[in-house]
This record gives C-alpha cells, sequence and structure tokens, in this order.
C-alpha cells in the first residue's frame, strides 16, 4: 500500500461485513479462486495507492465471531459493534483509528476497482467536499460504488441520523441533505450502470467466480475496463445473474 503524500490527514477504507445477509447468508467468506471472498476485496483495495489505511467494521454478535478470527489470522485492523446501527459502527471505527477522511466500501462488492477508489478520494480532496461519490449519478457497474466523506461530517450524521435506514446504511443522511453538507459527484465516461457486479445473490456470485476464474491472477489486480473487455468477448456471462433484482435500500438489509 503506498501512503498517501498529498495531505495530512490519514485516509481509510472502512469495509463493512458482516455473516447474517438475509439474502446470502456467510456470502463473506464464500470462496472464490481458493480464498475468501472478503480477502479479495482486502486485497483489491491494498492496490490503492491513496489509502492509508484499511478497517473491517464488523458486528458484535456471535456469528460475526468467525470475522474476527478471519481479521486476526490476516493481519487486519478491525472494530466490532452495533449489527444493526452500522452508522454507529462506523463512527467508532473511524474514531478508534482516529480516521480523517473515510471510503466507505461494502463487502458485497468483490470486484471494487482501487484505482475508481483513488478517482473518488482525489475528487474529494480537490473539491474540499464533505461527501463524495460515484454513486448519486449511476454511471458505473454496481458493486464499484465509492462513498468517501469526512470524520465530522460522519460525526453529524452519527449525532442527527433519525430514520432506521439511514443508521442501517450510513450515508443517506449525508447526501439527503445537500443544504447542509457539500457534495461532489463523479461520473463515468461511459453508462455502464446496466452492469451488476455486486453480490447479493448466489447467481451474483456464480458471475464473479466466472469473471475471476478468467482475469485473477496473484501479483495483479484486474480493473473495471479489463472486466468491460472480458464482458464483451463473453457476452452470455451477463445472463448469470440478469434475473437478480437490486432492492431498495429501505426494503432490506444487505
Amino acid at each position: 500500500m503506498v501512503k498517501n503524500k498529498k495531505t495530512k490527514k490519514k485516509i481509510s477504507a472502512i469495509v463493512q461485513a458482516r455473516m447474517t445477509s438475509t439474502r446470502l447468508p456467510g456470502k463473506v467468506l464464500m470462496d472464490i479462486e481458493g480464498k475468501p471472498m472478503l480477502w479479495h476485496i482486502l486485497n483489491r483495495l491494498s492496490f490503492s495507492k491513496i489509502l492509508d489505511d484499511i478497517i473491517l467494521a464488523i458486528p458484535d454478535t456471535k456469528p460475526n465471531n468467525i470475522l474476527e478470527k478471519f481479521a486476526k489470522d490476516n493481519g487486519v485492523k478491525y472494530f466490532r459493534g452495533n449489527e444493526e446501527d452500522v452508522l454507529f459502527r462506523y463512527y467508532k471505527a473511524a474514531k478508534k483509528f482516529k480516521c480523517d477522511i473515510i471510503a466507505r466500501i461494502s463487502a458485497d462488492n468483490p470486484l471494487i476497482d482501487p484505482q475508481i477508489i483513488d478517482l473518488v478520494v482525489k475528487k474529494h480532496l480537490i473539491s474540499s467536499a464533505d461527501y463524495t461519490s460515484n454513486d448519486l449519478k449511476k454511471t458505473f457497474p454496481l458493486g464499484l460504488d465509492v462513498e468517501v466523506f469526512n470524520f465530522k461530517v460522519l460525526e453529524k450524521a452519527q449525532k442527527e441520523a433519525k430514520e432506521n435506514y439511514q443508521r442501517e446504511h450510513v450515508t443517506p443522511y449525508i447526501y439527503e441533505h445537500p443544504e447542509i453538507f457539500r457534495i461532489a459527484v463523479i461520473e463515468n465516461t461511459k453508462n455502464l450502470s446496466h452492469l451488476r457486479w455486486t453480490v447479493d445473490e448466489k447467481a451474483d456470485l456464480d458471475l464473479v467466480k466466472e469473471i475471476y476464474k478468467r482475469l485473477y491472477k496473484k501479483e495483479k489486480v484486474f480493473l473495471m475496463d479489463d472486466i468491460v473487455v472480458l464482458l464483451k468477448q463473453y457476452p452470455k456471462l451477463m445472463n448469470i445473474n440478469k434475473d437478480v433484482k437490486q432492492k431498495a435500500i429501505w426494503q432490506t438489509q444487505k
């Protein structure tokens, strides 16, 4: 991991992960090319050139003890907190590890692109925004979502967010209040929002496994453009999860 040199502020990725997903329980530790899905996410984050730290935010309930063991076995920093109140868990994790700027990453997204993370973080720094995202205007594939925000913004959201969905999904209170927070948006050069690369159901995982089988190499990371080229070569792969529907944030917990 290359240390961020352009600012003295500590930039940390906080990855939310839990074992009790309603649609595909235990998915974060399911195997992809001989490693747990969560391992691949953390490995891909390690290719970022701007992150200073990578932290797991996991629930403090018994079913998630296995994630604490995973973190210890892999030398990953972690924080355990409330399972349902993910906003509070995020806030406490950021506070414990003294994060100044947080990149929010979901453990649903094993194809997360470190170059896109760096792009969003740089936009955040240059624009002096409170919150920066490549997901507010959907032009990237679903599963490459990156949200970046300042600790003070997270702290304010933690104090003021009241709705259950605002606390479960961390950032809605922030982007729902552009009159309070400075919001910056990143758009892709081409609209690829029709592509579904996140993992909510088994069909999603099956697609990801097929992508990894063709592109994964231990010594390097494959990126969004590599996947796009692959899907042009093998368009039938997109049929694997074509029937999976994305649910709104108030409908279900990830």
